[in-house]
């Protein structure tokens, strides 16, 4: 790896940073790189757990500013694109998020499908805000559910 990456890391681990590292690999986590952002929570609310909800907000409010950069993404793809043809599959699945609309977007916190499904959002011109704000429920049930799951079972272990 290039010594500035080792820098960043090196620098986002220091406690000061802390919430600003929860940001970052919460946003990057939510585009479509592949980027688990669930250990880094775990860890920072077990070294100081006065900071769950904090790290808490601060993961859903990076996850879900990454989904929205997911659906403009989507959208200017299909800007983009004069003519797209589609399969069978495709071409239910897109009938069935014109159908659900922005409330599909609480799906958006499902690994491997969530991610894309915010650019398909984008790509059906669903409106932005919300899907935005469905982003952000599902995503905050998400870091709950998943951090207070994870204490339970360190609590066991």
């Amino acid at each position: 790896m290039p010594d500035w990456i080792h820098q960043l890391l090196a620098l986002l681990a220091l406690p000061q940073y802390s919430l600003g590292t929860v940001f970052v690999v919460s946003f990057i986590s939510a585009t479509l790189l592949p980027l688990g952002s669930e250990p880094v929570v775990f860890g920072l609310v077990q070294l100081n757990p006065s900071l769950f909800w904090p790290v808490v907000l601060v993961a859903t409010v990076g996850n879900t500013l990454g989904g929205a950069v997911d659906w403009w993404m989507g959208y200017g793809a299909h800007q983009a694109v004069n003519k797209y043809h589609h399969s069978a599959t495709h071409t239910k699945a897109l009938v069935w998020l014109e159908k659900l609309g922005p409330k599909a977007c609480l799906l958006a916190w499902l690994p491997g499908v969530g991610d894309p499904l915010c650019a398909v959002a984008g790509w059906l011109k669903l409106p932005f805000w919300p899907c935005v704000a469905y982003m952000a429920i599902g995503k905050f049930a998400r870091y709950v559910t998943m951090t207070v799951a994870m204490i339970g079972i360190a609590a066991i272990v």
